[in-house]
């Protein structure tokens, strides 16, 4: 089966610092929604002479440049993750909920970490969410990390599940609580004063069918996830609800691997296809998991754009060893239309976490406004789908942009032994000197157009 899964933009990037700092849409008619991914909470992250020891999250390697707010070989310390939501909270912007799609405990060997301390973790995070936003609607899903060990996610109830449904109940209704004890998933309606017609929240273990899952293995339909959905989708098609789907695995293929799916490909090729059946309904997906900022068209069997996925950002800077570009903390604001929750708009934030270290200060930054950075109408899969074409297209000027926009707002390592910072912009003389081949082999990458 040819899955057409189009357009995985690794926006990581803007060329819109100078760009106002609010939405500039009628506020009548635009709801507003954060997404939070990825945090990913380091308790043993501490500021030490032997740089080794930083933090467990580096696993040995020496901590590139550790300060109050992390490292970017380390996962998150509490300092960062609270001056993300404290600049979510101090923005002022008037948000109708918030969903956060898992990740909480650290990248740390197995033997490290416990059911007790992850319970610990998910538990404290989702305290301190509530701490800052009390009144605030939150939709959580859980990560491949929320379980121990990590990614061995049964089909039945388990402490974590029965733990963590305790944590959220602040959230969530009874029926969502008893549906996610089961298998860790749930669905549950936001209901506006704004508009007469609901919106519900699915909220998917897409973990259930990610590749390391080895309790799921020769599995049909995991906790019987797949025949919930569509029970789901099918309900809400009759009532005319219109559908936001959130997880933290992402269906579809990786932004950074060839024809690679982040989860097994049967269960990719089910998801898609319950998505195509009921892309009338759902209005946008919602995922985290990668850490890179990317998006995703649907396509349905005559290739025509039929829903628009999102991969949000992490909070946590880690990053590999290898990898060159630097990973700067974000968090992203959303504008949905009020009348019917098709998708208009979406504002990038981040830190600069080397000039939050060296100021001892966090100063969160608008990193771009996908409407303007690409010029195209609002977030629709159309209009995602017609700014992949201008793309994909060879000696794109815009790809040009796309490439300059990816590298801006992150810091470059120089590849010496010294690992030390370039922050400026590559010059034109060195974006028109990468060969157009590897331009379009990169984009080939990302769209990951057939199976």
């Amino acid at each position: 089966m040819e899955l057409r899964v189009a357009l995985g933009l690794a926006l990581l990037c803007s060329a819109l610092e100078a760009a106002p700092t609010g939405p500039q849409r009628p506020r009548s008619a635009v709801g507003q929604f954060w997404h939070v991914s990825d945090l990913h909470l380091d308790p043993t992250y501490h500021i030490t002479p032997d740089r080794t020891k930083v933090c467990s999250s580096s696993k040995g390697a020496n901590a590139s440049n550790p300060g109050p707010f992390g490292d970017f070989l380390c996962d998150s310390p509490y300092q960062l993750i609270l001056s993300a939501f404290s600049f979510m909270k101090n923005s002022k912007e008037q948000v109708s909920f918030m969903i956060w799609t898992g990740d909480s405990p650290p990248h740390v060997p197995v033997k490290e970490l416990s059911t007790k301390l992850v319970i610990s973790i998910i538990g404290n995070l989702s305290s301190t969410i509530r701490n800052f936003f009390p009144d605030l609607q939150v939709f959580p899903a859980l990560g491949n990390h929320d379980y121990w060990p990590q990614d061995q996610f049964p089909v039945t109830t388990s402490e974590v599940y029965n733990a963590v449904a305790d944590f959220w109940k602040p959230w969530l209704n009874d029926e969502a609580i008893n549906t996610f004890r089961k298998g860790g998933f749930y669905t549950q309606l936001f209901e506006s004063s704004n508009n007469n017609q609901p919106l519900r929240i699915i909220s998917l273990n897409t973990n259930l069918y990610y590749s390391p899952n080895k309790v799921t293995v020769n599995i049909t339909d995991p906790a019987n996830q797949f025949a919930w959905l569509e029970d789901i989708l099918e309900t809400s098609s009759q009532k005319k609800e219109k559908v936001y789907i959130i997880g933290h695995v992402p269906v579809g293929y990786l932004p950074y691997a060839r024809n690679t799916t982040a989860i097994r490909e049967y269960y990719n090729e089910r998801l898609v296809k319950i998505f195509r059946k009921y892309s009338s309904v759902i209005a946008g997906q919602f995922f985290g998991h990668t850490h890179r900022d990317s998006i995703m068209v649907l396509l349905d069997e005559e290739e025509k754009p039929v829903n628009s996925l999102f991969v949000a950002p992490a909070v946590t800077p880690v990053k590999s060893v290898l990898q060159m570009e630097s990973n700067n903390p974000g968090v992203r604001l959303y504008q949905y239309d009020l009348f019917d929750y098709s998708l208009l708009d979406l504002w990038q934030f981040y830190l600069d976490l080397r000039d939050a270290n060296q100021k001892n200060e966090s100063n969160w930054k608008l990193e771009y406004i996908l409407t303007k950075t690409y010029g195209i109408e609002d977030l629709k899969p159309e209009s995602l789908y017609e700014m992949a074409r201008q793309l994909s297209m060879p000696h794109s000027t815009l790809f040009e942009q796309y490439y300059s926009n990816y590298i801006r707002p992150y810091h470059l390592m120089d590849p010496g032994p010294c690992g030390r910072y370039r922050s400026q912009t590559p010059s034109k003389e060195e974006l028109s000197g990468i060969p157009q081949g590897i331009l379009w082999k990169l984009m080939s990458t990302l769209t990951g157009i057939s199976a």
